[in-house]
């Protein structure tokens, strides 16, 4: 798979990007000011530092992934891409690259989550706060949630479950002091006084999550050690994101030897799968 396809941006993916279709969408430059916030946005802190750089990179190449909103009203609102326009804001560019979507709020919640999910920019806390969203103000429940994450439904619970922890240990997490991989260590405990010790406790002596996991009983399972082995390289989780962006759903990417490789697209219903064939253009036998 060639790598430097990365360093040509948005035109080596989708070439003459601006006001070209894609797949039955739209890909235009829309004015900045004309996109606000999406209220479902489940990351709710972002990195100032972080910021800053991808607003100087922004300065230097542009925007070299389209932002995925929706129309609102006279204007439009934000699906996915926002670290993209606050940064695009920030560089004082009057217009990003951004493909126009036809979706509802639930739809709209999936879509930044995978996005997020596949970058793994959120938070456990905020994770969870999204995933209980889906089911507490749309009535999905936790297997409907984990079809449309790509998660197991055991998954999905055991991160709904991080809301019952301490209030205190939740802020830990969400100031990243403590990990996904702790918090879930210490839902082995019994009470909320236990959690909270032994979570300050962890922070304290700076505890490894496999620490965590020795000192809460928690063992675990070999494919989980194994799958924590492997380290995949960036310009394949680049490009994940950008299939992910494109098609709304999520897509995985594996590489073998020689060049070859396998492309794996996710969708969750029959209705899902033939949107997905019509952005690909692909004719289905009625």
């Amino acid at each position: 798979m060639p790598k430097k396809v990365l360093g040509k941006g948005l035109e080596a993916l989708i070439p003459h990007a601006v006001s070209e279709s894609i797949g039955g969408e739209i890909l235009q430059r829309l004015p900045v000011d004309t996109i606000d916030a999406n209220p479902l946005q489940p990351r709710k802190r972002f990195d100032g530092e972080k910021l800053q750089q991808l607003a100087s990179s922004i300065k230097a190449d542009g925007v070299l992934q389209p932002v995925v909103v929706r129309r609102k009203g006279s204007g439009y609102e934000l699906i996915m891409g926002e670290r993209r326009l606050q940064a695009a804001r920030l560089a004082g560019l009057p217009a990003v690259p951004a493909i126009v979507k036809d979706t509802r709020d639930p739809d709209s919640l999936r879509l930044a989550l995978v996005e997020n999910l596949q970058r793994e920019d959120l938070n456990a806390i905020e994770v969870a706060r999204a995933y209980r969203q889906l089911v507490a103000e749309y009535g999905l429940s936790q297997q409907d949630v984990a079809r449309l994450v790509g998660r197991d439904r055991s998954s999905v619970a055991n991160t709904i479950r991080l809301l019952q922890l301490p209030a205190e240990v939740q802020q830990m997490i969400i100031d990243e002091t403590l990990s996904g991989g702790h918090a879930r260590a210490l839902l082995s405990l019994p009470t909320q006084k236990e959690q909270l010790a032994m979570a300050r406790r962890i922070v304290e002596r700076s505890m490894s999550v496999r620490d965590a996991e020795s000192a809460t009983g928690v063992t675990r399972p070999k494919r989980v050690q194994a799958r924590e082995k492997k380290e995949r390289p960036a310009y394949l989780r680049d490009l994940e994101n950008t299939f992910c962006n494109h098609l709304g759903t999520k897509v995985s990417i594996v590489e073998k030897r020689g060049g070859k490789g396998r492309i794996t697209i996710e969708f969750y219903s029959h209705d899902d799968f033939e949107r997905l064939a019509s952005m690909m253009h692909i004719p289905l036998p009625r």
